[in-house]
């Protein structure tokens, strides 16, 4: 099948088949994660109800993937992530992914070269040096959402030192998830 500037149409049934209307076969969740590697682009509605449902499809295809022991996303990462529902910094997360992923993934290329061409500490400072562009972009876009900088909401010492501490570790936590996240993704890249 030609490649359009439009989306292939899947259509999900109740009885939980799904239906690619661009090639009119039934296909599979596995099908449905070859054509996101392969960079082809689908929208995926109910059949019944019309609703677009890609975005929990593009989920279950994760927990597949998760499911099968290709651990892309840490324990640690899911459990921040569960934590952002709800909360005031909600909106501002998946911008902030999207962002990640994004510049991740063009810089991909040029980090494995850096990488195949070094081993050690080299390698490892260009990870670094991703995690630390991403932590800034994130640290600015989290003070733009925050009423009073650090030590200026009038609460005492005590609550301005435990609020100190507590987005430190977070911060330190969320680079040593991207990091992980990233030390997968190459070792993905290696195996391809």
């Amino acid at each position: 099948m030609a490649k359009t500037n439009e989306p292939t149409v899947i259509k999900k049934y109740a009885n939980r088949r799904l239906y690619n209307t661009g090639t009119s076969t039934y296909v599979t969740l596995e099908d449905l994660a070859v054509m996101v590697k392969g960079e082809e682009d689908f929208v995926v509605f109910d059949a019944k109800s019309g609703d677009d449902i890609t975005r929990s499809v593009l989920t279950q295809i994760i927990f597949e993937q998760e499911g099968k022991g290709q651990n892309l996303l840490p324990v640690t990462f899911l459990r921040q992530l569960i934590r952002f529902y709800g909360d005031s910094m909600q909106g501002v997360v998946p911008s902030f992914l999207e962002y990640s992923m994004t510049s991740l993934t063009r810089e991909q290329e040029k980090m494995r070269s850096q990488m195949s061409e070094t081993f050690g500490a080299t390698a490892f400072e260009a990870i670094e040096d991703q995690v630390k562009r991403n932590t800034e972009m994130f640290e600015r876009a989290m003070k733009m959402f925050m009423p009073f900088p650090a030590g200026e909401s009038g609460s005492g010492a005590t609550a301005d030192s435990e609020t100190a501490e507590k987005p430190s570790s977070d911060l330190d936590e969320m680079k040593q998830q991207l990091a992980a996240m990233q030390a997968k993704i190459d070792a993905l890249g290696d195996k391809s």
